[in-house]
């Protein structure tokens, strides 16, 4: 039986800067098209974890140490990115230090959660389910 044609699978992560006071998330500045901010996140590769792509992709976009915390959802719209149907996995993260962009990131944007500016692809949604999550945690 020939395999089946899926949804690409990736990660896309909110990274807590537990160091700083009210604990700010990190977006990064997309260097390709779809253009503007975005969650840090990506495909996950052959041979590898959600988690360890979660961990992987944070460190290549914001030069993060990330430690992976809870799964804060599934995201599977067919529309949610205009390149192909994408699921993503949502993971809650923690780091500390400073941020530098890296590999497809074209600059890194620190700032509260309730202060991000327009997201590219779904990730307004994911922003608002999280804000959501820590004001009436499960």
């Amino acid at each position: 039986m020939p395999r089946p044609s899926t949804p690409a699978l990736a990660v896309d992560v909110i990274i807590e800067l537990e160091d700083r006071p009210g604990r700010p998330i990190v977006l990064v500045k997309r260097r390709f098209p779809p253009l503007g901010h975005a969650l840090p996140g990506g495909y996950v590769d052959i041979g590898e974890t959600v988690e360890q792509a979660a961990r992987r992709e944070a460190h290549e976009e914001t030069g993060l140490d990330i430690t992976p915390g809870r799964l804060l959802g599934v995201y599977s719209d067919p529309a949610r990115d205009p390149r192909g149907h994408t699921v993503s996995l949502v993971y809650i993260a923690t780091a500390t230090g400073e941020p530098a962009a890296g590999d497809d990131a074209a600059g890194v944007l620190v700032v509260g959660a309730d202060k991000a500016p327009p997201l590219v692809f779904d990730h307004d949604l994911i922003l608002a389910d999280y804000l959501r999550q820590i004001e009436f945690p499960p």
